[in-house]
């Protein structure tokens, strides 16, 4: 089993990618985790090595990948669901592992999920840690 974890930096994307961890040791599953962003930043060169020292840890073969799109400007939530949607099709991933920030009404109608597009799309299983 292939199961993708897209991070984003947030407390509830590395909890989705501790239960990713224990979700794969279970099901002898090979774990793909990568960060979607517009531009490569010290933040991100953070975000992946704080991946990396929690694969590390817990003896996780495998790294974090970066995955560059120039088309977050406008509601940047989407274009993420949108970007693991396309991940999803084009590797075979059979499971993603996200986080989700359990935003209200109001900024899922002004900002998007990308949890939210990636669920309404069952396109695979997906597990949701908030």
């Amino acid at each position: 089993m292939e199961v993708l974890v897209p991070i984003d930096g947030s407390e509830c994307s590395f909890r989705a990618l501790d239960f990713a961890i224990d979700f794969a040791r279970q099901f002898e599953a090979s774990l793909h985790v990568v960060h979607i962003t517009d531009a490569e930043t010290d933040a991100t060169d953070d975000i992946l090595e704080r991946a990396r020292e929690r694969l590390r840890e817990d003896g996780i073969a495998g790294e974090p990948e970066i995955s560059t799109d120039v088309d977050l400007s406008f509601r940047p939530a989407d274009r993420v669901g949108e970007d693991i949607l396309e991940l999803v099709a084009e590797r075979g991933y059979d499971h993603v592992v996200m986080g989700h920030h359990g935003s209200g009404t109001v900024d899922r109608v002004i900002l998007g999920s990308a949890a939210h597009t990636v669920v309404e799309e069952e396109v695979v299983p997906v597990t949701i840690v908030p």
